[in-house]
């Protein structure tokens, strides 16, 4: 119970927007790849395990990996988790990105460093667009928003009802 001297805060509801927040993560189908792994090394170790017993590590690192990579898009900024180690970056040290031909994104510092961004790659850009809450543009987006501008700009030059007014014939 509130007081008007002593206001609280309204709880949240279901009906309350919270801000996006977007976890791009490795497939858990690359946990059937570790498995693979595990029973490709198995061969070895039971044949000569004083020999080959390290390789159990191999399976281990690989599930480790699969489980602990991630990017975390947030309205604040980027979380970059790798398998020994992460980073916090807000949008303010963010200039850019960079998309490698091979490989994963890059983020372009402030600073003049870069940041590569587990798991994340060029179409997944629109994830990261509304997930950054404006800060980045979605290209796919833009491109069919210019198309769609240049399709109506084209109907009205040649005298044509743009498609959404014209009335449904159903081609009668």
């Amino acid at each position: 119970m509130s007081t008007p001297q002593q206001p609280v805060p309204p709880e949240s509801s279901s009906h309350t927007t919270n801000p996006p927040k977007r976890v791009i993560r490795i497939s858990p189908l690359a946990y059937l790849g570790c498995a693979f792994l595990l029973f490709a090394v198995s061969f070895p170790i039971f044949g000569w395990p004083a020999a080959f017993g390290w390789l159990v590590i191999a399976p281990i690192l690989a599930v480790a990996w699969v489980a602990r990579v991630r990017t975390t898009v947030t309205p604040d900024g980027l979380e970059v988790r790798k398998l020994f180690g992460g980073r916090s970056l807000t949008w303010s040290e963010i200039t850019g990105f960079r998309f490698p031909k091979r490989g994963w994104a890059r983020a372009t510092l402030a600073d003049g460093g870069e940041v590569a961004l587990p798991v994340v790659t060029f179409d997944r850009l629109p994830e990261i667009a509304e997930a950054s809450g404006g800060r980045i543009t979605d290209p796919y987006a833009a491109a069919a928003a210019a198309e769609e501008a240049a399709q109506h700009a084209d109907a009205e030059s040649n005298g044509e009802q743009p498609a959404k007014n014209r009335p449904d014939t159903d081609g009668e």
